[in-house]
């Protein structure tokens, strides 16, 4: 496993749990045509008013890296990585990618690709990690990630660090997947996927071990509601502590939140479920 164990040297005994990122990655700068400074303005709406609470913004200055989600205007034009890097704005590794005439970009990194290893998006490709074709022309069982919803989009499903998508069989002009949430749905035959699963499989195993570590990424101390006065969450109030008895599950706000589907009944992608989630 590529996790590194770093011990506190107080008294606390507190342990945390890290990727070994020099054992992944290949130390090298990030391509600068591709970088893009972004003005964050987290847990704020266009009016510059809270809308999620115990958000801020990240204390480490980060660069946004432009990746290529689709390589539509790629298609059949193979390419060489040159390099597998970290990205500070998702949980998976990112490779770049030069092709043969020169242009280089930004793509998810699956597991198991190499630098020097060579990537195509082609309805012949073979079926490694790093190459990406139509869902029509992968075998059944296969596990894919960056998949599209819809044809001549860009990958959508499977995206996070270790995420990967099993192709279950074909009915008619779909394809069954199942999902990393185990929930079974339809997608055209004609949406392209990416070969593997996505790289940085060890991120779950990652224990934060300090509450500096989460500041740097941008989450403020987070109280709980029964330690609040009655006028600040539905739970405050009361002498000592207070179980919520047969009061309803709610927000700060007062909106009920027992266990009630938060999905729209009448989205349109609902159709194409065939087993829904746990």
């Amino acid at each position: 496993m590529s996790i590194k164990v770093v011990k506190s040297r107080g008294k606390s005994k507190i342990v945390s749990i890290r990727v070994n990122y020099r054992k992944d990655l290949n130390q090298a700068e990030p391509y600068r045509p591709l970088l893009r400074s972004i003005k964050q303005n987290p847990a704020r709406n266009n009016q510059g008013r809270v809308t999620v609470r115990s958000r801020s913004g990240p204390s480490h200055r980060r660069l946004y890296r432009i990746v290529d989600f689709s390589r539509l205007d790629r298609k059949n034009v193979p390419g060489r990585v040159e390099s597998i890097e970290y990205d500070p704005n998702r949980t998976a590794f990112i490779m770049l990618v030069v092709y043969r005439d020169g242009e280089r970009r930004y793509h998810l990194a699956p597991a198991g690709v190499k630098v020097d290893d060579e990537v195509i998006m082609s309805e012949s490709a073979g079926l490694k990690p790093g190459n990406r074709l139509s869902l029509k022309n992968i075998l059944p069982g296969t596990e894919v990630c960056e998949v599209e919803m819809t044809p001549a989009g860009k990958g959508k499903f499977g995206r996070s660090a270790g995420s990967k998508i099993t192709i279950m069989g074909f009915d008619e002009k779909y394809c069954l997947l199942k999902m990393p949430s185990a929930e079974v749905r339809k997608v055209s035959k004609d949406c392209y996927a990416t070969i593997g699963s996505v790289s940085n499989q060890d991120h779950r195993n990652v224990r934060i071990g300090k509450a500096g570590r989460n500041r740097w990424l941008g989450r403020r101390p987070h109280v709980r509601g029964s330690a609040m006065n009655t006028r600040d969450h539905p739970y405050g109030g009361g002498k000592g502590k207070m179980g919520l008895g047969r009061r309803k599950l709610k927000t700060r706000s007062g909106k009920v939140t027992a266990g009630h589907r938060t999905r729209h009944r009448k989205k349109p992608s609902s159709r194409l479920i065939v087993r829904r989630r746990k």
